[in-house]
């Protein structure tokens, strides 16, 4: 009971999280809901027992996206004001229910099957030891963390008024 509960949680919190970046006027407040949606989606796998998803959700979703969106928010100017109307909103709608028609009928239409038992080995720690060992992808994550901090810190030095 408690998983299911905590599962609905999170997906309510999510729905909220979504909206919220959708209609919010302010940018900077749009990302921080982003970011709770984030936070939310780890929350899920968590909930399914996905450790090690959830921990690259949060490394690289609220760690590393969540931080690149707000220093690019943070580089612009009129945070305040945020997205301009156009001409396009009758558009995007259409296709948005649309998109949304045909995953509902993707998802209703699909002969879901559930497994009554759990795995029979764990993954989380072969494919953790396989990606970050000697021989793994650790170098290049690291690089990547250099890379990314390095333009973080160029966008800074660039953006810093005079």
């Amino acid at each position: 009971m408690g998983q299911a509960a905590a599962f609905w949680i999170m997906a309510v919190v999510i729905v909220v999280a979504a909206f919220a970046v959708i209609f919010l006027r302010n940018v900077f407040r749009a990302a921080l809901s982003l970011i709770l949606c984030f936070i939310a989606v780890a929350g899920i796998y968590i909930t399914l027992s996905a450790d090690f998803l959830a921990a690259v959700q949060i490394l690289v979703y609220v760690g590393a996206i969540s931080v690149l969106i707000i220093l690019g928010i943070m580089m612009t100017r009129e945070v305040q004001k945020g997205s301009p109307v156009n001409k396009m909103q009758i558009p995007a709608a259409i296709v948005a229910a649309l998109l949304l028609g045909i995953l509902v009928y993707v998802v209703t239409s699909t002969p879901w099957s559930i497994s009554s038992q759990a795995p029979l080995t764990p993954t989380t720690m072969p494919l953790a030891t396989k990606l970050f060992s000697e021989n793994g992808f650790i170098l290049p994550v690291e690089i990547g963390a250099v890379l990314l901090l390095a333009a973080i810190l160029g966008a800074i030095v660039i953006t810093r008024e005079k």
